[in-house]
């Protein structure tokens, strides 16, 4: 250990320490500069400090100005070499105490704890810094802590078992939801491997008996052109045979022969041969509608999650007068689907009512009320407020989009012969008869109109609706497009003709037809 001669001169005699950071006043006197600086600092806070100045502890020589205070590199460097002294002898005498059981500040062994600044301090820190915090022992103090980590222990054993049992159930309802769902899923393909079965053998039974029947009509038929034609034969002869005796020169060959030709028995009139197949195909073509109706409605219904409120292609208003330009509407896979089938359609101006004004290229209809601007009668026009498109539309699927400005209008399809005039009782005539079909938007609900029956059907109203034909499978459905493409209706029969979409209008409305690029 250094002297103790030498330990008094490196000591501060403010701190009564080493020197920390040794600074050289004017005087020739050194302080620790954290010390020299609180005693000028308390000095500045007295009341006669503008007599006195600075002063120097020790010598109490006064200064004006506050001292520069520079480090003293030299004392620094011996007061250093002191402290390392020092620190060699105690960690002799203690048997090598390791770096970390001392003082960071003062060198000196670790003792105590405190608990107000939660640290180890030594003796020292006791004396300047912690007099008046709560001190304790090591062994005190880690039983404490021991005590703590136990708990804590504890308690993350208890959460983790918890966690533990948790998963457990997780995996258990994992394991029960696939196994139910594949006992449900077996089920279900069974179900619908069955009626797949049911309706081919229906189908093959169906399609064979109208086979059968055209069969039976096709033999009749041949049968009546076999008689017909014998019977044509037998006329021939007799003509032949007539024109020859004409042609005779003797009378008396001529009388002798006339005699011995007769006329051929008149052949009974053929009664025509009946193939009704419509009869035939009535009972199952109902029935299909029925499953069809049960398939694409009820059931989609029950497995799909409801469909929200469309956004910005609400329900109609009734007041709306005009049709607004509105955002595209949201992708939907169903949409996306039947536009790969998109036809675009324009309205044919020979056939639209004279109330009816058609835009620029003939995609837009609106119901005025005057009659158009230079109309003449050409031809078959609609006497109600209708008009047909120019397109007709026969084998094969077709689908197609409209924007209606509010509710009274009806859009269907329809064969080429609609009637012109109007149906008594009616101010239109889609779906009042055999060869067309309607749907109706009205201010509460849509109507489906098919040989003057009407359908009352409880749906969201929309502006934007899409057409679709499956003409070889018989199928007329129309959707409301939103958010998610909603079915509203669909019409089940056997077309036999091209169909044409047709519109009626009350006044005011407006309808146009979707264009695709």
């Amino acid at each position: 250990m250094a002297s103790r001669a030498l330990e008094e001169k490196l000591t501060c005699s403010i701190c009564l320490e080493l020197f920390r950071v040794p600074v050289t006043l004017p005087c020739g006197h050194n302080f620790c500069k954290h010390c020299i600086s609180g005693h000028w600092h308390k000095e500045e806070l007295a009341p006669a400090r503008a007599e006195r100045g600075y002063s120097c502890p020790q010598c109490r020589r006064s200064f004006r100005q506050r001292p520069e205070l520079d480090k003293n590199v030299t004392l620094y460097g011996v007061v250093e070499l002191a402290r390392d002294g020092e620190v060699q002898v105690l960690g002799t005498k203690s048997c090598e105490v390791a770096q970390g059981e001392l003082c960071p500040q003062h060198g000196r062994p670790l003792e105590l704890y405190c608990e107000d600044e939660r640290r180890c301090i030594c003796c020292i820190c006791t004396v300047q810094q912690c007099q008046r915090h709560q001190l304790v022992l090591f062994e005190e103090e880690r039983s404490k802590k021991q005590a703590l980590l136990k708990a804590s222990l504890d308690k993350a054993q208890e959460e983790s078992e918890r966690m533990e049992r948790e998963m457990q159930q997780l995996e258990e309802q994992m394991h029960s939801i696939k196994e139910s769902s594949e006992v449900l899923k077996s089920g279900i393909l069974s179900k619908f491997g069955l009626l797949g079965q049911a309706l081919q053998n229906f189908q093959c039974r169906t399609v064979a008996r109208i086979e059968q029947e055209q069969a039976a009509a096709l033999e009749r038929i041949g049968e009546n052109w076999s008689l017909l034609k014998d019977h044509l034969d037998v006329l021939g002869q007799h003509r032949e045979r007539a024109q020859c005796l004409l042609a005779c020169p003797n009378h008396r060959t001529f009388l002798q022969e006339f005699p011995l030709l007769q006329m051929p028995e008149s052949l009974e009139a053929r009664l025509p041969v009946e193939f009704d197949v419509a009869n035939v195909v009535k009972p199952i073509a109902d029935i299909l509608t029925d499953i069809s109706r049960l398939l694409q409605e009820d059931l989609q219904g029950s497995v799909a999650p409801k469909a929200p409120d469309p956004i910005g292609q609400g329900p109609v208003h009734p007041l709306e007068p005009a049709v607004k330009v509105v955002a595209p509407l949201p992708h939907c896979c169903l949409r996306a689907e039947l536009l790969k089938e998109h036809r675009n359609l324009t309205f044919d101006p020979k056939t639209a009512n004279k109330y009816l004004e058609l835009s620029k290229g003939n995609r837009k209809a609106k119901h005025i009320c005057r009659a158009v601007c230079g109309w003449q009668e050409q031809g078959p026009r609609f006497k109600p407020w209708q008009v047909l498109c120019t397109q007709g539309y026969g084998h094969g699927h077709h689908y197609w989009e409209v924007k209606v400005s509010s509710h009274s209008v009806i859009l269907g399809v329809t064969y080429r012969g609609l009637p012109w005039e109007w149906q008594q009782g009616h101010k239109f005539n889609i779906g009042l008869d055999e060869g067309s079909w309607g749907l109706q938007v009205r201010e509460d609900c849509y109507m489906a109109w098919h040989k003057g029956q009407a359908e009352k059907i409880q749906k969201q109203l929309y502006k934007n609706l899409g057409v679709h034909l499956d003409y070889g499978k018989g199928l007329l459905s129309f959707y409301g497009l939103g958010e998610k493409t909603q079915l509203i209706h669909s019409f089940h029969n056997v077309f036999t003709e091209p169909l044409y979409p047709v519109f009626w209008l009350c006044e005011g409305r407006a309808v146009t037809l979707c264009q695709k690029d």
